[in-house]
């Protein structure tokens, strides 16, 4: 009775180490460390855990980093691949080390800003027009006691770009450039929260200021700011600060084998489509309400259910309505 007994547990322990220790795929997204690529991996993993049933998680590095985990496949999802920050984009896609799914959005700017008011005014804050007639950057020079230094009120201030990010260097010389320096003192904010702090505190006074940012971020979500024209851009003499930044296409990319492996998520990312200013609009109301981006991904989808819909089959759709919904 006692081999017996032994034989029936040894049966039980050998059948145990046999079997599958999970059946629901945990498929992995890049997290390269900005607030909109999270927002965007919270809002398509919500989809696929809520419609095709796969947990998701993050992986968390650089930008180098994680596009190289992508095409070494330790990455599944990659929902904001910024092209023109990758060298190697254009090549790595011809040759098939990643796949290609769409475009996520590429209508996002960046350059030199001023609060609309301060062109158009707001009667509803009891401000007039400061500077009706300012459209180009290079027109700053006859309005730079709007934005004098209170450090050097000879001079007006520019905020300028955060110390050692390329834009920078670039920005440095479109000063020099255009002749700003006549005029203006080149400010370095030395961190984005410093940059966005001045920013946001300026627009909540009323007051004049210029500076660098770009979009989508919860800053121009927030706060309405109008981006100063500049020449049209010169890709020869760009990093010379000769023309205004272009915007990038900012696309989505899976692991090869991806789309065989889970065609019907593949056919959703393929037709996820935003914009830079939904982004902004979703990234502001993080910075408004505290809420998490998975909450908040979840206030996107119920806000926006048509943008949604196209990205879904209608059964899909339903799934993920009543699913938030109940």
């Amino acid at each position: 009775m006692k081999k017996l007994f032994l034989l029936f547990v040894l049966s039980i322990l050998v059948f145990a180490g046999c079997a599958p220790t999970s059946s629901t795929p945990k498929l992995k997204f890049a997290n390269a460390g900005w607030d909109s690529i999270m927002f965007h991996n919270a809002v398509m993993g919500t989809i696929i855990e809520t419609v095709f049933g796969f947990e998701w998680e993050e992986m968390t590095g650089s930008t180098p980093i994680t596009y190289e985990a992508l095409m070494s496949g330790e990455i599944d999802i990659y929902s904001e691949i910024w092209t023109d920050n990758l060298a190697s984009y254009e090549q790595d896609v011809a040759s098939g080390r990643f796949e290609l799914l769409g475009m996520n959005f590429d209508d996002n700017r960046q350059g030199l800003y001023v609060p609309r008011y301060v062109i158009e005014g707001d009667a509803e804050r009891g401000i007039a027009p400061m500077a009706p007639n300012l459209r180009y950057v290079s027109d700053l020079p006859q309005y730079w006691e709007l934005f004098k230094d209170e450090e050097d009120p000879s001079k007006g201030r520019l905020y300028g770009g955060i110390p050692g990010w390329a834009v920078d260097s670039i920005l440095r010389n479109k000063f020099t450039h255009l002749g700003l320096d006549a005029t203006f003192n080149y400010f370095s904010p030395g961190s984005d929260a410093a940059l966005s702090a001045a920013l946001s505190s300026a627009y909540t006074r009323g007051e004049a200021i210029v500076g660098y940012y770009w979009e989508p971020t919860w800053l121009m979500g927030l706060y309405d700011f109008v981006l100063l024209e500049d020449e049209p851009f010169n890709e020869e003499r760009f990093m010379d600060g000769v023309g205004e930044f272009k915007s990038s296409d900012v696309t989505i990319g899976v692991r090869r084998g991806f789309s065989a492996e889970y065609p019907e998520v593949a056919a959703f990312l393929s037709r996820y489509r935003t914009s830079s200013t939904l982004t902004s609009e979703a990234l502001s109301y993080i910075e408004q309400t505290g809420s998490t981006y998975v909450e908040t991904a979840k206030w996107f989808i119920l806000n926006n259910q048509e943008l949604v819909a196209s990205w879904l089959s209608a059964d899909q759709f339903e799934t993920l309505m009543n699913a938030l919904n109940s």
